[in-house]
């Protein structure tokens, strides 16, 4: 039996097989979750096509998470394939690269910094909340950040997103623990996405890390990322929330 035999998963935010969520859909299929994806747009053609690569094809729903329609009908669309939700992944994230990111801080509009915040950060709350009708008594809530305690080159706005999704993440542990679901975030260091691709310079991330991880860093492998996330999916941490496990080589905790 796998660590999350007969759990039930949402998956939130997978377009390409490179993706951090569809190798987490992997992970925990071959662990015995029941998974359902979400994307929305065009973006869920992408979607379809890969999850044809997978040995048991997942639900796909269209999810936006700036659309209160989705999110209002969300529980019930779920509820067509779980009567409850034991974890739901966020893997979800959004800066307009043309003027949020690649050193444009400064002159970032807000109303390209508002959509990073909603899409980003706020997005962990609202996806919490339109399936907390459906949460288990256990049910784990895991999403993933780019440490943003410290500031990095060229992540500008996103990286206040990040920050700002990082303390949503102890909110929801702190409101949400006493009913019995634990929150938490993997810190991943930088993964060769097609989120990545989408930052200018984001080269310079693999400079970084290549020099200074003390386990080295590979950008190529999503797995560290993924099994941490099916790990804080599952009963072996009962006691945990609130928590950002780093799966970044090490380099969080070194100086210059």
């Amino acid at each position: 039996m796998g660590i999350l035999e007969g759990k039930n998963i949402l998956v939130a935010g997978v377009t390409m097989n490179t993706s951090i969520g569809y190798r987490v859909v992997e992970l925990a299929q071959a662990e015995g979750a029941n998974v359902v994806v979400s994307n929305f747009g065009r973006a869920m053609s992408l979607t379809e096509r890969v999850l044809k690569r997978l040995d048991t094809v997942p639900p796909l729903l269209e999810l936006d998470v700036s659309d209160q329609g989705h999110l209002d009908t969300l529980a019930e669309r779920l509820g067509e394939h779980f009567d409850h939700l034991d974890g739901l992944v966020h893997s979800i994230a959004y800066a307009n690269p043309e003027t949020a990111l690649g050193g444009k801080f400064l002159s970032t509009p807000f109303s390209d910094v508002s959509t990073s915040v909603q899409v980003s950060a706020y997005s962990l709350v609202s996806l919490a909340m339109a399936c907390k009708p459906l949460f288990a008594p256990t049910a784990a809530i895991v999403g993933l950040t780019f440490d943003a305690t410290l500031s990095w080159p060229i992540y500008d706005w996103m990286g206040v997103s990040k920050a700002a999704l990082e303390s949503a993440s102890r909110y929801l542990a702190r409101y949400l623990g006493p009913e019995g679901v634990r929150c938490n975030l993997v810190a991943a260091g930088p993964l060769e996405t097609i989120a990545k691709k989408a930052i200018p310079g984001s080269e310079e991330f693999n400079n970084i890390w290549g020099g200074r991880a003390p386990l080295g860093w590979d950008a190529k492998d999503l797995t560290p990322t993924a099994k941490a996330v099916v790990a804080l999916l599952s009963d072996w941490f009962p006691s945990t929330t609130g928590e950002m496990v780093h799966v970044d080589g090490g380099l969080h905790s070194t100086g210059a």
